[in-house]
């Protein structure tokens, strides 16, 4: 059954006349005689009694009228709101994030968004796993952010938002606390340290980790499965912890030491050009642009 037949069989209802349906349809006489055929083929009924002056509805076919009638509105109701999708997703923008820290990062640029294009609405994902990459490959997100600049995936591009400083995260009682900058030979006697694995953890904060972590007894080692678990156990007094001094993100009972032997890291976005359109060309700007602001006031 087809939405075709259905439209055959309503419009023959209507007029109780083929030829008037055909001129309403814009479609040959026999073209749809061959419709309400085959419609009371699958059903197994006649819809109609058909003699060469006359053609008036059986039974079957008064009581079908209002089964078809309503197949029909719910055809026309899908299509109607399959084209209103269509329309939003060209004003929407899939942002996918690995953490809460990156969600909380871009809440200033989405602010911005919101004042200078509230046409656009963002989407945010949350997806602490490696799927995210393969995800933006595929056209499902974006926008996603990254510290791995040199390793773009094909037809992806980067561009950069800022540049972090890797620090050590303390609880303020901890005796390295009180220091203006470490360096990785005074973290050797600094305690017990959690730590996370990439994707969870930057890779090039997972790379230092590994220096910290090379000469510790497992007992001093807490393994977490993401960053939004080892910070409170930093807060808790449990261990320290080496992060990147993203603003705005971590809790302001955190005393951040800067870990002076590294430059800073170049942290921005990856995105496919050919997908998003306008949409993903604003928001860019903006996060550029709030980024800028950002880093200016810190």
């Amino acid at each position: 059954m087809n939405t075709t037949q259905l439209e055959c069989f309503m419009s023959v209802a209507n007029f109780l006349n083929f030829s008037r349906a055909a001129e309403q349809l814009r479609i040959t006489q026999p073209a749809v005689s061959h419709q309400i055929n085959t419609l009371e083929d699958e059903l197994g009924v006649k819809l109609f009694h058909r003699t060469s002056k006359s053609v008036r509805l059986t039974q079957e076919g008064y009581m079908f009228t209002q089964y078809a009638g309503e197949i029909l509105k719910v055809s026309e109701f899908s299509k109607a709101r399959m084209k209103e999708m269509s329309q939003f997703a060209k004003a929407r923008i899939v942002i996918g994030c690995r953490n809460t820290a990156e969600l909380r990062l871009i809440v200033p640029a989405l602010k911005r968004l919101r004042e200078q294009s509230p046409e656009i609405l963002p989407v945010l994902r949350l997806i602490p796993h490696d799927t995210l990459e393969g995800l933006l490959s595929d056209g499902e997100i974006h926008v996603i952010f990254t510290f791995e600049k040199d390793r773009v995936p094909p037809k992806v591009r980067y561009r950069e938002l800022m540049r972090c400083r890797p620090v050590c995260v303390f609880n303020p009682e901890h005796p390295l606390a009180k220091c203006e900058s470490l360096t990785l030979e005074q973290l050797k006697d600094a305690g017990r340290i959690a730590t996370c694995r990439p994707p969870a953890c930057p890779p090039p904060i997972f790379a230092i980790q590994s220096m910290v972590t090379a000469t510790r007894e497992t007992p001093q080692i807490l393994f977490c499965d993401n960053q939004d678990i080892l910070i409170p156990l930093v807060l808790a007094g449990y261990a320290f912890a080496v992060t990147v001094d993203f603003p705005n993100t971590m809790p302001p009972e955190l005393v951040k030491v800067p870990l002076s032997e590294f430059e800073p890291f170049s942290f921005g976005v990856l995105y496919l050009p050919d997908s998003g359109g306008a949409a993903l060309r604003q928001f860019l700007d903006t996060l550029e642009q709030s980024f800028s602001e950002n880093h200016a006031q810190n």
